[in-house]
């Protein structure tokens, strides 16, 4: 116990680490709360699109030599909206649209890039994400942004809730549904952007997906549910976070394979309580 203790003293000695683990733990938060919401709306793939989209904003602000999170929110804010427009006009279904946009700004962002910096660990960075990235005003902005997207979720938990579950009696009911889904996108896309540097294009979806679906594998209410994404959240981030420095060892992938491991441990122990129930009747 004490070795762990020493282990976790030694890393909070840098400041690189503590910044991370601030807006990680912030990001995890923002992250497991609307994750249930779009996985139980069938949008949780929006996450993986608007990670590429991300990438895109991101190769260009290197290029454009400019802030990456200054020009990468906005750009992911307006691809969500169009994402979800195009899928109330019925314009392209909604998961054609999402490949669409996806694959195109992930393939823009890997050509600025070429053509920028060349095809250089910058990559790797972008697309896998990199604890080095955060630098002092980005932990600011992203601690302010995350403490807005989780303002915003408390603040209208009953009509994002109603709009979760029924959609059509939510707006029957007369709730306004077409503003709270781009409430929904808008909060997602936030987080997306600032989950991205440091778990990178290819993994952030996993931080909105899989603290969800593992609460899901026990728990059935929609308010129990966020808060145990919630707890499965920030405990896989802490636990990724540290095997990261340990072992040397990317963190958006520690982060990853912690939650895939949390995923099967719930699972078990749903089949192990519905087995013993049955036994039991």
């Amino acid at each position: 116990m004490s070795g762990f203790l020493s282990t976790i003293s030694d890393m909070f000695s840098y400041t690189f680490l503590v910044r991370a683990f601030i807006v990680g733990v912030l990001v995890s938060i923002c992250a497991a709360v609307l994750g249930v919401s779009l996985v139980l709306k069938r949008y949780s793939m929006i996450g993986d699109g608007l990670s590429h989209v991300g990438f895109g904003a991101l190769a260009a602000a290197t290029a454009l030599n400019a802030s990456p999170l200054s020009v990468s929110i906005p750009v992911v804010i307006a691809a969500a909206f169009l994402l979800l427009r195009m899928g109330e006009k019925n314009i392209i279904k909604g998961d054609a649209a999402i490949a669409l946009i996806s694959t195109s700004s992930l393939a823009l962002g890997v050509i600025i890039i070429s053509q920028s910096t060349g095809m250089n660990t910058d990559v790797c960075n972008y697309l896998f994400g990199s604890i080095l990235a955060m630098n002092k005003n980005d932990v600011y902005l992203s601690a302010a942004l995350s403490c807005v997207v989780i303002i915003l979720f408390i603040l209208f938990y009953n009509k994002l809730f109603a709009i979760t579950f029924d959609e059509a009696f939510a707006s029957s009911a007369g709730v306004k549904t077409g503003v709270y889904n781009m409430l929904i996108a808008f909060l997602t896309a936030v987080t997306i952007v600032l989950g991205m540097r440091m778990m990178g294009a290819m993994l952030i979806s996993a931080l909105i997906v899989f603290p969800s679906i593992t609460s899901m594998r026990i728990f059935k209410g929609f308010k129990s549910v966020t808060i145990c994404a919630v707890c499965v959240s920030i405990f896989c981030f802490f636990c990724g976070i540290v095997s990261s420095y340990v072992y040397a060892i990317p963190t958006g992938a520690s982060v990853v394979l912690l939650n895939i491991i949390f995923f099967f441990l719930f699972w078990v122990i749903k089949s192990a309580v519905s087995s013993y129930k049955k036994k039991s009747a």
